[in-house]
């Protein structure tokens, strides 16, 4: 368990925690959100020591073993393999647990053959990858990772939320995919207003409740303003009548007394819109039988692939990296020459084109105007500054240098420069790579807005499952067009990957005894079905008694949360601070339930499994 106490953090003039706390209790998965620069980052590096807080207290348990993934490269090992068993724990039996490297480097993308290749000949990407493998190999009690999906393809993704729901310790994870975070925690936990407010469920559920704690507080503001105002004209009007002086001093001495609740400041969220260039035929885009390659001796990474585009579509090409995904934007673009076929722009298409690499097209000299103007020399300044402004740059942080931004920073004046002019195609390659979560929500939503064609290369399932009608996926060595949504693929054609997995690559060693007689085989058959059915009914018992427990108390969570609203609004403090103490021990007992709960799910998965792998020998016997 990690307890963190009164926490006080500033850079400068800048606050980033004020007196905030949490506690993280065993087995808990958790969610960090909150605002790019809100502190999150911060607070994992706290945890870890790299960084100390003005005051306040870190608590950690001596012996409490800490894992994080580094983006630091450093390598000992000659090989993947071997650099990914530095990190396995010393096992007391003597027992070889490489399996356990091969089995994680294999669900991160590695392939066999990779094992035998040297650390420092992977691309950054694959390093990155060898990092994760490594921290996750070495079973920490605590796992903190910060945006692990940003080097990760979709299937490797897939794993990695299958690894996560069954990790056993605490975890604290960043990442600004929320359906990623969402089907790995168990709790979420906000940075918001420089504390943090924790809280099981997924995402929604803790932003809900800041919302309705926000609009609490301002209807109860509003109303002690009004009261306010009123106890002020009553004094100025009777201060100088001797008849009303006990009457005006007992106003004065109430008003003193009443603490003022201040106007909450405004915390400003992307909101933007594309803008669409007209567009009167049918077909902005014709794919003919194009192939392309970089080495004319091997295979091509796209071969034979035909499709078209018209004025509403929305593509996402999907698969692994290093496939070919930017490739083919880069031939869509015209950026590359086909190696055979023909890509024929429309005479009206306007082309917008968000690159991985652009962000290094900017340039480190100019001031985020600058940049903006120079999409759209004819434009005034003040119309840069609207879209500085509607990127988060207010006022004079549009002066910025380019050179002191963040990354995140800097993919939002791309997208200012997307949005300066008109086009009706947009080209998007991995856009929310760093952006954050509620950034993300808002580029989800204007690309769902815009009047013109969206091919995207993404990662984020969410983002595939909102957007996409048609695919394109590069899998199982070639590249294919799909007319369906992502989940019309999973359902009707899936990875190819994933369907081979039924029978594992890499097996955990086993030893037997192969003398066993059949009637002896049947009795242990026996017991051992007998021995499950009553074990996964105990616990599907528990789970399902918890899951009832836990409707109610939201149900009672909901009619308090209204109940304070209108105490408040009649000002009845008795009635808050007893409603206040009955929400605060049902959300505890509601989070002590979803904790149980999730431990009962993970018991009943790994009994499962084990009962599982218990007949499966004996079948094999």
């Amino acid at each position: 368990m990690i307890q963190v106490s009164n926490l006080d953090k500033c850079y400068g003039r800048q606050v980033i925690f004020e007196k905030a706390g949490f506690t993280l209790n065993r087995g808990e998965r958790v969610g960090l959100v909150g605002r790019n620069g809100h502190g999150k980052t911060t607070l994992f590096k706290m945890i870890l020591g790299q960084e100390h807080p003005d005051s306040g207290c870190i608590s950690i348990p001596n012996g409490y073993m800490i894992g994080h993934l580094s983006q630091h490269i450093s390598f000992s090992e000659d090989t993947v393999l071997k650099e990914a068993c530095v990190s396995l724990r010393d096992n007391e039996d003597g027992i070889d647990e490489t399996y356990k490297a091969e089995i994680i480097l294999m669900g991160l993308g590695f392939t066999l053959e990779d094992f035998g290749t040297n650390p420092l000949d992977l691309s950054g990407g694959y390093q990155v990858r060898l990092n994760l493998a490594k921290v996750l190999v070495s079973d920490p009690d605590l796992l903190l990772l910060d945006e692990p999906t940003n080097y990760l393809d979709i299937l490797s993704l897939r794993w990695l939320t299958q690894f996560l729901r069954n990790w056993k310790k605490e975890l604290i994870i960043i990442t600004h995919d929320r359906d990623f975070m969402d089907g790995v925690t168990t709790h979420t936990m906000a940075i918001h207003r420089c504390r943090m407010r924790k809280e099981a469920g997924p995402t929604d559920k803790v932003y809900q409740q800041l919302l309705m704690e926000e609009e609490i507080h301002e209807k109860t503001r509003m109303n002690d303003d009004k009261k306010r105002r009123e106890t002020e004209e009553f004094i100025n009007r009777f201060r100088a009548k001797a008849s009303k002086a006990r009457a005006v001093q007992s106003r004065v001495k109430a008003l003193q007394k009443k603490e003022r609740l201040e106007k909450l400041t405004e915390i400003k969220d992307l909101d933007f819109a594309f803008r669409s260039a007209s567009f009167t035929g049918k077909k902005l885009m014709e794919v003919d039988d194009i192939s392309f390659s970089f080495d004319n001796d091997g295979p091509p990474l796209i071969d034979g692939l035909t499709f078209s585009v018209g004025k509403k579509d929305r593509i996402a090409i999907i698969g692994k990296n290093g496939k070919g995904k930017t490739t083919l934007l880069n031939l869509l673009a015209k950026e590359l020459k086909t190696g055979t076929g023909d890509v024929r722009h429309h005479d009206q298409l306007q082309m917008a084109y968000f690159g991985q690499t652009n962000i290094n097209r900017l340039s480190l000299h100019k001031t985020i105007e600058e940049e903006i103007i120079d999409v759209h020399p004819e434009g005034s300044r003040g119309a840069a500054r609207k879209i500085c402004g509607i990127m988060m740059f207010p006022g004079d942080n549009a002066l910025k240098k380019i050179s002191v931004l963040s990354g995140g920073e800097k993919s939002r004046v791309l997208l200012g420069k997307l949005l300066v002019s008109p086009s009706n195609m947009l080209l998007l390659d991995e856009p929310t790579n760093h952006l954050d979560m509620e950034s993300n929500d808002s580029l989800v939503e204007a690309l769902a807005d815009f009047n013109g064609s969206v091919i995207i290369v993404t990662h984020s399932e969410m983002m595939l499952h909102a957007l996409a009608t048609r695919l394109i996926v590069f899998d199982d060595g070639k590249v294919t067009l799909f007319e369906g949504t992502y989940q019309d693929f999973l359902d009707r054609v899936g990875w190819k990957s994933e369907i081979d997995s039924g029978v594992s690559r890499v097996k955990k060693p086993k030893s037997g005894n192969n003398s066993i007689n059949k009637k002896q085989l049947r009795r242990e058959r026996a017991e051992l079905l007998k021995r499950k059915s009553s074990t996964m009914g105990a616990l599907q018992k528990g789970m399902d008694e918890a899951e009832k427990e836990i409707v109610r108390l939201e149900e009672k969570i909901e009619q308090y949360n209204r109940e304070i609203i209108e105490a408040s609004l009649k000002s009845d403090g008795e009635a808050i601070k007893i409603l206040t103490q009955k929400l605060h021990d049902s959300k505890s007992r509601l989070d002590a339930l979803f904790t149980n709960l999730d431990l009962l799910r993970t018991e009943a998965e790994d009994r499962t499994k084990e009962f599982e792998e218990e007949l499966e020998g004996l079948l094999t016997v």
